[in-house]
């Protein structure tokens, strides 16, 4: 999944209507211009330290250049750090954010200053591990290739310590996801903001686990496809485990808010109040604006969930209960 996912973000834009799939910052200028004030918000409330904004997995960089223009009103103007590797995407971004600092990872991201971390479609791209139910136990499912044919087959067993208690006895076939690269990154981003302050927001769809499922899916045209076939030519993702996550946080000391859905988080932003300010400024749009709202509100109000991580000290993040 990593080497497939390497090869296709290397090679092509698969973003928008001649893509293969689109994000939330691509359906409405809304989501960041609320994401950019969610961060100026906190910025403001933290006493407006010199701190960097950061976001991982920017696609076009849509997302950042709406939430710098939102944040400038507001007076806060940082640095812009975007952790990407693929070269197509990083000349579109450049044309977007021609001021912003570049990075393979997020080891080579400043030290010495808060951050302010978006990961929005993020840690869905991430691989991840199978264990499926057999009749003798839990077994990691791996993939053979047999000729140029790709199938998933059954590896060797694992000990039941590995799977939570909770999930142990589940019936056969039953799938377990998790994500050790997303864990990590988690962490070493956690480290980070309780050394030295700031937040992250993630963004993505998934659930509150671990549960049992098998959510592996590719993306191509906009229809989902056999994820194991064409491998590096279609989008693989997978669910993220924001229990998980959270927990991953809370190992590192950090704060922990949500996760809750998109829906109610853009709304507690007042993404109402945005649209309507919108539609007054431009009428011939208004539809297509409530159409905008609604499609980030509700359509993927609850699929998406948004998990908030912040430093101790910092004040409690916005959008949440």
């Amino acid at each position: 999944m990593a080497a497939a996912n390497q090869h296709y973000y290397a090679t092509r834009d698969p973003l928008g209507a001649g893509g293969d799939f689109t994000t939330s910052p691509e359906i409405s200028q809304m989501f960041g211009e609320l994401i950019g004030l969610w961060g100026a918000d906190l910025w403001d409330r933290a006493g407006r330290p010199e701190a960097a904004w950061v976001e991982l997995g920017p696609g076009r960089g849509t997302l950042s250049a709406d939430a710098m223009r939102a944040m400038t009103k507001a007076s806060f103007t940082p640095p812009v750090h975007l952790v990407e590797t693929s070269p197509v995407l990083r000349s579109r971004q450049g044309e977007r954010i021609p001021h912003a600092t570049w990075h393979d990872a997020i080891d080579t991201l400043p030290t010495d200053r808060p951050l302010i971390v978006i990961a929005n479609e993020f840690f869905d791209a991430l691989p991840i591990r199978q264990l499926v139910r057999g009749s003798a136990g839990w077994f990691e499912r791996l993939v053979a290739c047999q000729d140029t044919l790709f199938l998933p087959i059954a590896g060797k067993q694992v000990p039941d310590s590995v799977i939570p208690e909770s999930l142990r006895d589940a019936a056969a076939g039953s799938v377990i996801e998790t994500s050790p690269a997303s864990v990590a990154i988690l962490r070493g981003l956690a480290q980070r903001i309780v050394a030295q302050g700031g937040a992250l927001l993630a963004i993505d769809y998934g659930y509150d686990g671990p549960a049992i499922g098998d959510t592996l899916q590719a993306v191509r045209g906009h229809e989902f496809a056999n994820p194991f076939e064409a491998p590096g030519e279609q989008d693989l993702t997978a669910h993220v485990d924001f229990g998980t996550l959270a927990a991953a946080a809370l190992v590192e000391r950090a704060h922990v808010a949500g996760p809750v859905g998109q829906g109610a988080f853009l709304t507690a932003l007042g993404i109402d109040a945005r649209a309507t300010a919108l539609a007054k400024a431009a009428p011939d749009r208004a539809d297509q604006i409530a159409v905008d709202k609604a499609r980030l509100t509700q359509d993927m109000g609850n699929l998406f969930q948004v998990l908030a991580v912040t430093a101790p000290g910092w004040p409690n993040p916005a959008g949440f209960a």
